[in-house]
Formats: C-alpha cells, sequence, structure tokens
C-alpha cells in the first residue's frame, strides 16, 4: 500500500466542484466538522488548511500530500476538497476518490481551457463517475446540468438535493434533501427559512448565517447535506454553519458607511449573483451600487462583454480597471468589457489602474451606497506582463478608507 493509499483508507472525503460556491461550501463543511469537536483539513484554491494552519496556497502535488500527511497525523476523520475543473479533467477523482460529491451550479467559466462548454461539464462529470457504490451525491435541485451529472452517478449511490424558491429547472427526479422557501439578505447576515422535511426539522426548520448573500443559502444546503452523508448531527451542523466567519475575497466586508465588498466575482453569472447581493442591501432610494472590475488576460475573451452588460444592468456605476492582464494589453481588455457595459443602465469610466480606480470608486461613494470590487478575491499578487505585484483588493481598500476617516 503506498502512502496515498494508506491515507485514503484513513479519510472521507466530501468533495465539491462546480462554476461557483466551490470554496465557499468546502469551508462551511469544514466549519461543520469543526463544530462536531473533531480536528477539520480543507483544500481549496485559495489554501489548504489543517485546523487553522496554512499548510499550502499554490496547490502542487506535493502540497496535497504534506496537507494529508499532517491531517491523518492530526487526527481528522473528513477531509473537504475543493475539485475544479481542470483537476478533474486531469484526472484527480481517479487518483483520489471521493466519498461524497457536491455539485453547485454551472454557468460559464474556463472554457480558454476546455474549449466547450460540453467539455467543462464532462470534466465535472468525473467526479460523480468515480463515486464508490455506496456513496452519496448532493446536486442542486435548480441547476439543469443536475439531471446530466445523476445520469452518470452509480446507480446505488445515495443522491439527494437542494434549493431555493420557486426556481422554474428544479429537477423532481432527485430526492429533496433541503429546500429554503425563504432567503432574507440583510447588512447583518442571511436567514433561511426551511420547508418540513427530515433533515430541516432536525435544524428547528431555519438556518442565521453570519454571511451575506442569498447564493449562501445554496451553499449551506449544500454543505448540510454533504456533511449529513459523511456522519454529522444536526446539531454541529447547525452550530458550524451559523457561526461559519466566511472565505477572504467572498463578499468580504471592509467597511460599512458605505459598505465597502471584496468578491472574487469573474464570471457573469457569478457578477450578477452578487451585484444582485448589494442592490438588495440598499436601505433607502439614494443609495446606489458601485462597481469597480475588470477581466483576466490570457483567459476566456468571450466572457469580457456579457460581464459588462451583468455589471452596468445591476449598477448605477461602472468602473472598468485592471485585473491580471498578464500578456495582453490592460486597454484592449477594458475596451471589451465597455462594449458590452454600454448597454446597460450604468454610467461607464475606465480608470486602468486599480488602486486609482477603487480609490476612485470610494471617493465617490455616498454612506448609503455599496461598493462592489470584484474579479480577484483573496488574490495577493497581480500579473501585468511578466510582472508579479503584491496586490490585495481589500487591503488596499481598507488602507483607502483608514485614511479617509481620519
Amino acid at each position: 500500500m503506498d502512502e496515498f493509499e494508506r491515507y485514503a483508507s484513513l479519510l472521507t472525503t466530501v468533495a465539491i466542484t462546480g462554476t461557483n460556491g466551490k470554496t465557499t461550501t468546502t469551508s462551511m463543511v469544514a466549519a461543520i466538522v469543526e463544530a462536531s469537536g473533531e480536528p477539520a483539513a480543507r483544500v481549496t484554491t485559495v489554501g489548504s488548511w489543517v485546523g487553522e494552519e496554512l499548510i499550502e496556497e499554490e496547490g502542487t502535488v506535493e502540497g496535497f500530500a504534506r496537507t494529508l500527511r499532517m491531517a491523518v497525523a492530526a487526527g481528522v476523520r473528513t477531509l473537504a476538497v475543493e475539485t475544479t475543473s481542470r483537476a478533474l479533467a486531469e484526472g484527480f477523482a481517479h487518483h483520489w476518490q471521493a466519498q461524497v460529491a457536491v455539485f453547485t451550479n454551472l454557468s460559464r467559466d474556463h472554457l480558454d481551457y476546455h474549449e466547450t462548454p460540453e467539455k467543462y461539464l464532462a470534466a465535472k462529470a468525473q467526479l460523480f463517475m468515480t463515486l464508490p457504490p455506496d456513496g452519496a451525491a448532493i446536486f442542486n435541485a435548480c441547476d439543469e446540468a443536475s439531471a446530466l451529472l445523476r445520469e452518470v452517478t452509480p446507480p446505488s449511490a445515495r443522491c439527494t438535493a437542494f434549493g431555493c424558491g420557486d426556481c422554474r429547472s428544479r429537477d423532481t427526479t432527485i430526492p429533496l434533501g433541503l429546500w429554503a422557501d425563504r432567503v432574507v439578505v440583510s447588512r447583518r447576515g442571511t436567514e433561511l427559512t426551511l420547508a418540513p422535511g427530515a433533515l430541516a426539522d432536525r435544524l428547528d426548520g431555519c438556518l442565521r448565517l453570519s454571511v451575506i448573500g442569498s447564493v449562501h443559502a445554496e451553499n449551506a444546503m449544500a454543505a448540510a447535506l454533504a456533511a449529513e452523508a459523511a456522519g454529522y448531527s444536526p446539531d454541529a451542523i447547525k452550530r458550524g454553519l451559523e457561526g461559519f466567519p466566511g472565505v477572504a475575497g467572498r463578499f468580504q466586508i471592509v467597511a460599512r458607511a458605505p459598505l465597502v465588498v471584496v468578491d472574487y466575482a469573474h464570471t457573469p453569472d457569478a457578477l450578477q449573483r452578487t451585484l444582485q447581493v448589494a442592490r438588495s442591501l440598499i436601505d433607502d432610494a439614494p443609495g446606489r451600487v458601485i462597481c469597480v472590475f475588470g477581466c483576466g488576460g490570457d483567459r476566456d475573451a468571450g466572457k469580457r462583454g456579457l460581464m459588462g452588460r451583468s455589471a452596468a444592468d445591476l449598477s448605477d456605476c461602472v468602473i472598468i480597471t485592471t485585473d491580471n492582464p498578464r500578456s495582453e494589453d490592460p486597454a484592449k481588455i477594458a475596451d471589451a468589457i465597455a462594449q458590452g457595459a454600454r448597454q446597460g443602465r450604468a454610467s461607464v469610466e475606465l480608470v486602468e489602474d486599480r488602486r486609482t480606480a477603487i480609490a476612485h470608486a470610494l471617493g465617490i461613494a455616498r454612506p448609503d451606497d455599496v461598493v462592489v470590487i470584484a474579479g480577484r478575491g483573496g488574490e495577493r499578487v497581480q500579473e501585468i506582463g511578466g510582472d508579479r505585484i503584491g496586490f490585495s483588493d481589500a487591503e488596499v481598500a481598507a488602507g483607502i478608507c483608514s485614511c479617509a476617516s481620519r
């Protein structure tokens, strides 16, 4: 038995895939494990942790092995893993089998690598195809891709679904595990009213999350069903989710008046969701949504105009700036975004330097406004040309807000 086989025999793996919500859902599962009194380990695209110790930032095979080694040494029973489409396409699920697989949602992303939406979905499907016969699969009932993934899941695997509201595409072929009849989002957090059901009743029919955003309703229900499938109690699930502080760069609140948020949204769907949350938080008519974002270079160019339109439809002011242009001309990327943005309702400005763009947004913001700085989330390095420059959206915004309040 090699090292990986020995670790696999000692750990139950809960693996999460999808376009949006993977990092947060993975971290929520780890929070539930910790709430049960057990040590937790999680592997995400923003780092790997055993307990609160950061083991790996880059996501290498060697780092994964080191995380497994330390997790087993710490007595971890359940490993929460964010599984990207690229890792799955390169065979991750065949080398490291999950016992519980979670699908969050599917929208356009990574077509620079996968080429077509069909190949992108096929990569996600690897996680479900490789489940053991007694495994468990958790699906988003409101996403049409769930039905396709269910078809490739072993017939004997336990399948359950989650969803919110009255979504038209609800898949009724998968047994429903959790459903949120009502989701209320405020500047204090997110509250779910759950439809009656076996797990919902044991959760007292509701969940009160400190994280902000209706999307977290889906993330929380996915994590709850995954944790239940892995053997965790409703009490641990409730305490873990309600005490979950959020993930850096995922609707991360930097300041309160105006409300300044840093978010990783880098796809049309994710940006739309984030800005819908921002708009729901405007309490008074004078409040505005100001969005600062750009798009990465050397990546899916087709989404740039779509993201511009999404931003302009849901914001009052859009400030287009540099993301990680890599080898591309930042001005050309901005122009492509602007072509979509100018079809929407918002005013549109182009400010190439990202620090200047953030400062401009905060300078024009009023106390009732919501400023969303999107696209990079918790990233701490900006890639421009061949240079890698230290840059954190949250730190830059916090520094500007701090200076302004003096």
